[in-house]
C-alpha cells in the first residue's frame, strides 16, 4: 500500500471589520470552488513566512499575520492535508487576484452562500462565531 502524500498548508483568514475575504480558484479540479488564500510551507519555512510569501504571490499585498484561528486536517483522494488557518489584515494598499478567478468579501451570514473547498469549510464555524461576536 502507497503511503498517502502529507501536505502542510497556511491560510490567510482576511477580516477587514465583519467580513472576511474568500478566493475562487480558477484551475484544478476544485475550479471555481472558494479558499481562503494561501499554500503550502516549503522546507526551510516558519507557517508565518509562507503565508506572507504566499499572498504576495497570490494577491500581490503585504499582510498583518494575527493569531491562528485552529487546524484541520482532510483526507482528499490524492493526499491529506493539513490547514492552519491565522486571522490577518491587510497592510498594504488592496489585494490584486494574481491567480483566483474572483474574490468576495463575505459577512458571518454570507459564509454559506459561496461553495468552500471541503478542508476549508472545517474552519467556518470559528470564523462565524468570531465574525457574529461570540468567540
Amino acid at each position: 500500500m502507497q503511503e498517502r502524500k502529507n501536505i502542510e498548508v497556511v491560510a490567510a483568514v482576511i477580516r477587514r471589520g465583519d467580513s472576511i475575504f474568500a478566493t475562487q480558484r480558477g484551475y484544478g479540479e476544485f475550479k471555481d470552488w472558494w479558499e481562503f488564500p494561501g499554500g503550502k510551507i516549503e522546507a526551510g519555512e516558519t507557517p508565518q513566512q509562507a503565508l506572507h510569501r504566499e499572498i504576495r504571490e497570490e494577491l500581490d499585498a503585504e499582510i498583518v499575520i494575527g493569531d491562528l484561528i485552529g487546524t484541520v486536517g482532510w483526507d482528499y483522494p490524492a493526499f491529506h492535508v493539513t490547514l492552519h488557518f491565522y486571522w490577518c489584515s491587510i497592510a498594504s494598499a488592496g489585494l490584486r487576484l494574481l491567480e483566483h478567478e474572483s474574490s468576495r468579501w463575505l459577512a458571518a451570514s454570507e459564509l454559506d452562500s459561496v461553495k468552500w473547498l471541503p478542508a476549508d469549510s472545517g474552519i467556518l464555524r470559528s470564523i462565524r462565531c468570531a465574525l457574529s461576536g461570540q468567540a
